[in-house]
């Protein structure tokens, strides 16, 4: 059943007095059973000075925690609704089932997920047969280019040393025999047209001759000409083209290559993104099938059931008290259940921003728990707190710091996180010194004094203080050993003596009716800042002075200092 705001408050304010109650009862208790051990004249309101010890102690107030817990949270990432939670308090065993979470939206997105793991496979398999089908044709097109590079070399190498060498030859040849055929018709002619003019042969002949030379001479210029023609024209030519071919099966070579580099380099980044989004769209499936174990929350040890609604950094876990049961929605990475380790406990108690300066690690401490009131267990001051905790609109002048007490006993006493516990953390002790109860102490301003008797009244008698806890003060000077002190504030009219507030000095008593300012004479328990040293709603107990530590005797811490 949720509880309303003002209903928690009514039950804070029952809870406190209710303690305020207990805390009076047991002091006032305490107070005069040391009182009977230690007067002499049996009077309840005097107690005769002596010397002796006590121990100073800061009381402090709080729950249990485990030292070791394991927190068991939602992970799920979408909505998250309880199907099945185990019952609060019971002990589990390892890999036992804790609580179930609805998994329909996980398995519909899971399904989906492999439809999309499958679908990306078969896109990287497509785009790795096209990248090796891209890988053989350039294979193939690039030693066809490479062959009629090779053919062309050839063909220039061919000519080269084959076709230019012989029609060089030729034509050396051709020059050679027209310029022999001319010089032989020549001097043929120079003969026959010395006969011709001796009458040896005809004209005609002569004529003839004369045209064989003439024809002769032909040929040797045709001969020349030509050699100078392919010397200058023919040959280049026929140079250039070949070597054209050459350059341009190895200009189409590199085109190939580049072509095919471009091609297969794009078919990679193909492939490479087919292969990334077909592992992206596997780790979605993997993160998928892990969501979906996650559904399933067992116990990662033997354990204790708590819910993280129950513990007090979870009280205001959902903006209310209700604990998580079926139906429940959970936040991502919300505690649900604690598993504590009840074996190895601690004390999480508050102590008042004026007392946390004397609380050291290491000191020892005496915790009791609400469930077992009359057994004491022994502890060791864990850690401090560093920053101090508001009370926030409860109590906004309260500050307190948090002190783990690591318990060294207990573990039979079958102590739960979150149990109400109280302790007394030790800080000092004094020793063979006088003292008297805080009680017997007031102050005028800065000066603090007692009341003696002195005939039928009493006087006032400055007093210089030292150490306290909550029930004792260690007295420096003003009092002897078996001197009797008044616990409470007299009547004016039995005030023989006064102190003056500044001074210390004794003076006589006023006139009946004009005493001292109550305001001005408080007892040291009362006055203010004294019970500003002690968290609210913890009762005042302590050993008796001189005597032995009481197993569960309530040990207070100082309420002032002289």
């Amino acid at each position: 059943m949720n509880r309303t705001g003002p209903r928690r408050a009514a039950n804070m304010t029952i809870v406190v007095v209710l303690i305020a109650a207990a805390v009076l009862v047991a002091g006032t208790f305490l107070l005069r059973r040391g009182r009977g051990e230690n007067n002499s004249n049996g009077s309840p309101d005097t107690f005769v000075v002596r010397r002796g010890g006590f121990d100073i102690t800061v009381p402090a107030s709080g729950e249990l925690a485990a030292i070791d817990q394991v927190e068991i949270k939602c992970e799920l990432e979408t909505r998250a609704v309880i199907t099945y939670i185990i019952e609060e308090g019971k002990w589990v065993q390892a890999e036992e089932v804790l609580v179930r979470l609805n998994d329909e939206d996980i398995r519909d997105r899971l399904k989906d997920e492999e439809d999309a793991v499958n679908s990306a496979e078969t896109s990287l398999t497509t785009a790795e047969a096209n990248l090796e089908i891209r890988r053989s044709s350039h294979a193939s097109e690039m030693a066809s280019a490479e062959l009629q590079v090779r053919l062309a070399e050839l063909a220039l190498e061919a000519w080269t040393n084959g076709d230019d060498v012989s029609n060089r030859e030729r034509m050396a040849l051709e020059l050679k025999a027209a310029k022999k055929d001319y010089e032989r018709l020549v001097d043929r002619y120079d003969r026959s047209v010395e006969l011709e003019s001796q009458g040896f042969i005809s004209k005609d002949e002569l004529e003839r001759d004369e045209i064989s030379m003439i024809q002769a001479e032909s040929r040797l210029r045709q001969a020349q000409l030509a050699i100078e023609v392919y010397n200058k024209y023919q040959s280049v030519q026929d140079y250039e083209e070949l070597n054209s071919d050459v350059e341009q099966t190895k200009d189409e070579r590199k085109r190939i290559e580049l072509r095919h580099a471009s091609e297969i380099r794009s078919l990679e980044s193909e492939v490479e993104a087919k292969r990334r989004q077909l592992e992206s769209r596997q780790e979605r499936l993997a993160k998928a099938q892990r969501q979906l174990q996650m559904c399933v929350i067992t116990a990662p040890k033997e354990g204790l059931v708590v819910y993280a609604s129950s513990l007090q950094s979870g009280r205001y876990w959902r903006g209310d008290d209700q604990a998580p049961q079926i139906g429940t929605e959970l936040r991502r990475k919300e505690t649900v259940i604690v598993l504590p380790d009840t074996s190895q406990m601690k004390a999480s108690v508050k102590v008042n921003e004026a007392l946390s300066g004397k609380i050291q690690t290491g000191q020892k401490a005496v915790v009791m728990s609400d469930a077992v009131p009359d057994t004491p267990i022994s502890g060791e001051v864990l850690r401090v707190g560093v920053l101090a905790e508001s009370y926030g609109w409860r109590d906004p002048n309260r500050r307190d710091y948090t002190v783990e007490i690591e318990l060294a006993d207990g573990n039979d006493l079958g102590l739960k996180p979150s149990m109400r516990c109280k302790a007394d953390i030790y800080v000092g002790r004094v020793d063979d010194a006088l003292y008297a109860p805080i009680q017997a102490v007031f102050r005028k301003g800065a000066v603090a004094y007692v009341y003696v008797p002195d005939g039928s009244g009493y006087a006032e008698r400055s007093v210089t203080l030292g150490r306290s806890s909550e029930l004792f003060i260690e007295v420096v000077e003003g009092l002897e050993e078996g001197e009797v002190v008044l616990l409470r504030q007299p009547a004016p009219d039995q005030i023989r003596v006064q102190v003056d507030g500044d001074s210390g000095v004794n003076g006589p008593s006023p006139p009946p009716g004009a005493g001292a300012d109550p305001a001005t004479e408080r007892p040291e328990a009362e006055r203010p800042g004294a019970g500003d040293k002690r968290p609210q709603g913890r009762g005042g107990g302590g050993q008796q002075p001189g005597g032995p530590k009481p197993p569960g005797r309530r040990r207070g811490a100082p309420a002032g200092q002289g």
